[in-house]
């Protein structure tokens, strides 16, 4: 019997994910937002990411599917407090 990837989905995808605690809808696109936030991540660049999503324009890959996550915003606002911080005169 041949494997159709959208049975995969509500059989074991939707069902490992409430295993995991994740409310959210949960679909093959989702791996694809995945992919380009990890990516960007990890430093990779923005045209590496659109040529391996095959995107036409990589304003769709910025602007659609890199998300950042909460530490690396808590990084930067922590490098941008240090930048603005004067030390007082004794």
């Amino acid at each position: 019997m041949p494997v159709w990837f959208d049975i995969l989905v509500p059989r074991h995808l939707h069902p490992a994910a409430k295993a995991a605690g994740i409310s959210k809808e949960v679909g093959w696109h989702t791996f694809r937002h995945s992919l380009a936030s990890l990516l960007a991540e990890k430093g990779e660049g923005i045209k590496v990411v659109q040529e391996l999503l095959r995107h036409a324009k990589s304003s769709t890959t910025l602007e659609l599917y890199q998300q950042t996550n909460a530490d690396s915003k808590r990084n930067v606002q922590a490098h941008m407090k240090s930048l603005f911080v004067v030390p007082r005169a004794n």
